[in-house]
């Protein structure tokens, strides 16, 4: 039997017996639950069939997806070797790994980052390490997840502490949690009041956490005129002020990520602005299209930066769109939009942009002219490439998989029922 296989087959071993101390089972009496033979629960080859893992869920009170990770710890590929590393020297090779694009070695770095640390702070990093690699793969409920590990482990270090806050506000607002995204934002916001915005760090944590309450806000527009004039007031101040930092940020370092931050903070109140009557749609919707113009030819856009944010300012017209048009010219202004949107998000493979792109674009589909029936919605014609990119998108969003197995099921995807 392989290393592997005997590792894995341990591992389900000690879920077996948790499974039978944590119900005061005899092994018999686990079996019958599990539905196997006394003596065959764990398979030889220690590869579990699906069944056996939602049973040891159900029996432990765990999710699934818990029980199946820690059976199931893939092997990573990063170079090791027999002499114990240092925690800096983990942490470094992590760097250098995600830089290089490497980002299986970059999990398993990290896993070994926790195992050597010995103090919160290096616990934190190594999850800031983690969480970077599964943000970039568009795996946010993951990024989530070590944001919250690493505040838990009680690290002091300001740096630290208000870098994970920042990832944790941005997360839940990534993720549609917009309560928890504006609450993170402004308790990160309040924690930083009086701070030494000299340290570059710190100075675009507060970015961060500005961007995140703004953002969050906007998306948090209600029906209530009241509520909504105060949410629109709030979010554009929020805005306005992550857009003094990143312009700042910028001045000090000129990272391009920065300018682009700032400018979709813009596009953001440009659909506040909108919204609460400041602005015209047509003259945004004027803005927006113009906008456009730099991001015609994908290929020869000069910035990834740039690319990322003229893909926001589509979704925030479509955003616009929904709201103040109605019939063709609603359908014109969004067909274009959220073509352009889909065709950002594939270039640089940002899952975000992908979630709104095609839940927006299903909701342009859903509102047709009362004077016709479902049957004039629009079908969806998708290539493999397409499906897998829905499929994927419901994945890392729950919130996009009602809309996604509309799509797909519009799309005919599915063979008929026998």
């Amino acid at each position: 039997m392989k290393k592997e296989e005997c590792e894995q087959r341990h591992r389900l071993n000690r879920f077996v017996d948790l499974a039978r101390v944590y119900r005061g089972w005899t092994r018999t009496e686990l079996s019958k639950v599990l539905g196997r033979d006394p003596s065959k629960i764990v398979p030889e080859s220690g590869n579990p069939k699906l069944d056996l893992i939602v049973n040891l869920a159900d029996v432990l009170d765990w999710n699934v997806g818990d029980v199946a990770e820690s059976v199931w710890i893939r092997g990573g590929e990063a170079e090791t070797d027999d002499r114990p590393r240092s925690f800096e020297e983990l942490s470094q090779a992590a760097v250098d790994a995600r830089h290089a694009g490497r980002f299986d070695d970059v999990i398993e770095l990290t896993r070994e980052m926790r195992m050597v640390a010995t103090t919160p702070r290096q616990h934190a990093i190594a999850c800031l390490r983690e969480g970077s690699v599964w943000d970039r793969r568009g795996r946010y409920t993951r990024a989530l997840e070590c944001a919250q590990e690493g505040l838990a482990v009680d690290c002091q270090d300001h740096d630290v502490v208000t870098t994970l806050q920042g990832r944790l506000a941005n997360g839940h607002y990534t993720l549609w949690h917009l309560i928890e995204a504006r609450a993170v934002a402004q308790d990160l916001i309040d924690g930083l009041e009086g701070a030494d915005l000299s340290d570059p760090v710190i100075h675009e944590n507060l970015g961060i956490a500005h961007y995140a309450r703004g953002h969050a806000s906007r998306r948090c527009l209600s029906s209530n005129p009241v509520a909504n004039h105060r949410d629109n007031t709030n979010a554009i101040d929020h805005l306005r002020r992550a857009i003094e930092i990143y312009e700042d940020l910028r001045h000090r370092r000129d990272r391009p990520t920065d300018e682009a931050i700032s400018q979709i903070c813009s596009g953001g109140i440009l659909e506040l602005q909108v919204a609460a009557g400041a602005t015209t749609a047509d003259a945004a919707m004027d803005e927006i299209l113009s906008s456009l113009d730099d991001v015609v030819d994908l290929e020869n856009c000069p910035s990834v930066d740039l690319l990322e944010c003229r893909g926001w300012w589509a979704i925030f017209g479509c955003n616009i769109a929904l709201r103040h048009y109605d019939g063709p010219e609603m359908h014109r202004h969004m067909a274009i939009l959220t073509n352009k949107a889909l065709e950002i998000a594939e270039k640089i493979g940002n899952w975000g942009l992908r979630e709104r792109a095609f839940t927006l674009e299903h909701f342009r589909r859903q509102n047709v002219p009362e004077t016709t029936g479902p049957a004039d919605e629009e079908d969806w014609i998708l290539d493999d490439e397409e499906v897998r990119t829905i499929t994927g998108t419901m994945g890392r969003f729950p919130g996009f998989r009602r809309v996604g197995w509309h799509i797909l099921e519009s799309a005919r995807v599915f063979a008929p029922a026998s």
